[in-house]
């Protein structure tokens, strides 16, 4: 083995252990400790991811909060697992353990399935980004503050990072019908997994951490995460060939960043406004930095690992619908506050997407036109 498939391998192992190679809160701060002047206040988050691009982004919004609240307010950032494990960030936030999160909703879903509408719910002809209108200017936000209540959370969020349509993932062999995935042992999270389910499927929710090595020995039989850049630090090439893009099981996500809600109040209005309005600017930069990264890595499972790389068949897309109408009729007649949340995503992304789909010429057409 080379030196520097020696360091790959190192390099790999530490990233799946999502960060457990540091020691202790102090030990896994992403960025150096500040110190606290006198007025200054630092608030201690901890994020859900280990290393990867997600904790470039978690550290992106840090820097963005950081440069604005100068000697005033300050964020020290720190990587999974640090305090608590990804499934207590909630709790810990919520009886402030911690003081700030960043994760992404479906990492609650156990408290109720609605969380999953507020990043991983059904696409109603929308992206991530029509999905974050809905949140900030369409009702989203004030139903979201609402289900907080309901549960007796005392927690402040704010959403940002319009993640592209999640891959349908990795499987042993080309897909080309659903019938292929009945009965097949399949990572997913949130109502994803109720919507695979549905469709034949046996769920496994793991972490990101634990997919790869679930796939290898067996545990697994195909698997998703988020993006190519993510899952080839995964290494899922290793245990792969075949990677299915384009999917409807998780067609809209981003993050979201939670607060002490106590906390958060006692802050300066000013100091309130820096923690919102950085979601807000971050939320251009995730998707500017993102989209290139995970296209140039698209390319190098391709191109270096030989991968074969797929657009998943509109017809399992059509059948995921079906199934997402199951589960959403399901829930609803179960759950009055599920079915409101669902009634005003639908009205908002009727109108929104009827005036976009309607002007939008046919970028596909542009696009052959002149790569071919």
């Amino acid at each position: 083995m080379s030196v520097k498939t020696k360091a790959r391998n190192v390099s790999r192992r530490k990233f799946l252990k999502g960060g457990a190679v540091v020691t202790g809160a102090a030990a896994a701060t992403v960025a150096f400790p500040y110190v606290a002047t006198a007025k200054q206040t630092v608030l201690k988050m901890q994020a859900a991811w280990g290393g990867g691009i997600f904790l470039e982004d978690a550290k992106h919004y840090v820097d963005r909060v950081n440069a604005m609240g100068g000697k005033d307010l300050k964020i020290d950032l720190l990587s999974v697992n640090s305090v608590v494990k990804t499934s207590q960030m909630q709790d810990a936030v919520h009886r402030g353990v911690l003081d700030a999160a960043h994760y992404v909703p479906a990492y609650w879903y156990s408290k109720s399935p609605v969380a999953s509408l507020f990043g991983t719910g059904p696409c109603f002809g929308w992206t991530a980004q029509e999905m974050l209108g809905w949140i900030h200017v369409g009702g989203g936000k004030a139903l979201f503050d609402e289900l907080m209540g309901s549960l007796g959370l005392n927690l402040v969020s704010f959403f940002n990072s319009p993640m592209p349509a999640q891959p349908l993932g990795w499987f042993k062999e080309q897909i080309k019908s659903s019938a292929q995935m009945k009965g097949l042992k399949y990572r997913t999270v949130g109502l994803a997994a109720d919507v695979m389910n549905e469709m034949g499927l046996s769920v496994v929710q793991l972490p990101g951490g634990e997919i790869q090595p679930a796939m290898k020995s067996g545990l697994i039989d195909a698997a998703e995460f988020n993006n190519p850049t993510s899952d080839s630090d995964f290494g899922m090439q290793d245990v792969s060939k075949h990677y299915h893009l384009a999917s409807f099981h998780q067609s809209q996500e981003c993050f979201e960043v939670t607060f002490n809600k106590k906390k958060f109040d006692s802050l300066p209005k000013e100091l309130q406004s820096i923690l919102e309005y950085a979601s807000e600017a971050e939320n251009s930069n995730f998707y500017w930095y993102s989209t290139l990264r995970y296209a140039d890595d698209l390319i190098k499972l391709r191109d270096k690992h030989g991968v074969n790389i797929y657009r998943t068949p509109d017809s399992i897309m059509s059948d995921q619908l079906k199934a997402w109408d199951a589960v959403i009729d399901r829930i609803s007649a179960k759950d009055p506050f599920f079915a409101k949340v669902i009634e005003s995503q639908k009205a908002y992304a009727k109108k929104v997407m009827n005036y976009l789909q309607l002007n939008a010429p046919d970028y596909g057409l542009a696009y052959k036109h002149y790569f071919g």
